[in-house]
């Protein structure tokens, strides 16, 4: 289906360097950071800086700014923008400034007076401050009670989708630029303009990102972008449908090893029981026997009782019939002292 918008969007790769990063003509990036900022003082010039850094040391961690400036008083501006979401941002956006706040120190021969202010600037698609109801963060060194102590590195954060507000209730420039970032590739026709897009910062970007005024070059230009974001898109979702897929594939191998452990577990437990239950067993016969033993036992002692009981009646009435002792226990088996005692 044709699209159907009149405008690039200002989020995208495209829309955002013809704007923020066009060299040939500042007005928007100036107006748009003089807002960004909170500044009463125009921004007169600004000088486009290398945007890739190197490591402070050989083995030390480098980058690479969306966009990196400084205007006509030394003030830096580093300028992100990022789509999707990253809960680390505000950690990277510290690196950027105390790298910047590093190369400035060195320049000073490590003296800390006179440093210009370092401005790190994210817009961020997606919120990572859900707590807070602020689309807008002007963030300096503060203590507890929230007295600034120093606004040597700002960082100002701009939350695009908390930001709600109708083209009618919008008076500040900060206001005015978030609104046309998020809403410019929504509108397509004129009517669906706000009235300050006639401001001639906002008309010149607008007139950037307008497909009716795009040059063949412009055009070609733009069509290549939009395919290279189309396949970084597809190769992230490549990337992402492998990832995952190695991670289906971890979990099923440690499901896999959990229930091959619990079943070794299971078979022990077995061999255990049945171990145990043969114990027992053996437990039980070992008890029967000597149940066994011990009545064989007292039978026994029970028929020498009896036995010896029976042979001294005898010896009994051989010593009334005057037999001799002697010739008793000979007769019965008792031992001499034995008959005598009785």
């Amino acid at each position: 289906m044709e699209d159907s918008n009149r405008f690039i969007s200002l989020l995208s790769d495209y829309g955002f360097k013809i704007t923020f990063a066009d060299e040939t003509n500042t007005l928007f990036l100036r107006k748009s950071l003089q807002a960004l900022i909170q500044s009463p003082c125009e921004i007169k010039t600004i000088e486009f800086l290398r945007n890739e850094f190197p490591g402070i040391t050989e083995d030390a961690r480098g980058g690479l700014y969306d966009l990196f400036c400084q205007d006509e008083k030394g003030n830096s501006f580093i300028v992100e923008m990022q789509l999707g979401h990253y809960k680390h941002f505000i950690q990277r956006a510290k690196f950027y400034a105390f790298h910047r706040f590093n190369t400035l120190v060195e320049r000073g021969k490590y003296k800390f007076d006179n440093l210009t202010p370092i401005y790190c600037i994210g817009f961020l698609a997606k919120n990572i401050f859900p707590e807070s109801e602020q689309y807008y963060h002007f963030a300096t060194l503060k203590n507890q009670i929230g007295e600034e102590l120093d606004r040597q590195i700002v960082h100002v954060i701009v939350e695009i989708d908390k930001f709600d507000k109708g083209r009618t209730t919008i008076d500040s420039d900060l206001d005015k630029l978030i609104y046309i970032m998020k809403q410019s590739d929504t509108i397509q026709n004129s009517s669906q303009l706000p009235d300050f897009a006639e401001e001639d910062w906002i008309e010149q970007a607008l007139k950037k990102v307008d497909k009716s005024k795009m040059t063949p070059e412009q055009r070609m230009f733009f069509e290549f972008a939009m395919a290279k974001k189309g396949s970084l898109l597809e190769m992230e979702e490549e990337e992402n449908r492998i990832k995952e897929e190695e991670t289906r594939k971890r979990v099923q191998e440690a499901e896999s090893r959990t229930q091959e452990a619990e079943s070794k577990r299971k078979e022990a437990e077995s061999k255990r029981k049945e171990a145990e239950s043969k114990r027992k067993e053996a437990e039980s016969k070992r008890k029967e026997a000597e149940s066994k033993r011990k009545e064989a036992e007292s039978k026994k002692k029970a028929a020498e009782s009896k036995l010896l009981t029976e042979k001294k009646q005898v010896a009994i009435k051989l010593k009334e019939k005057a037999m001799s002792v002697k010739d008793i226990a000979e007769v019965t088996g008792l031992s001499i002292p034995e008959i005598e005692r009785l």
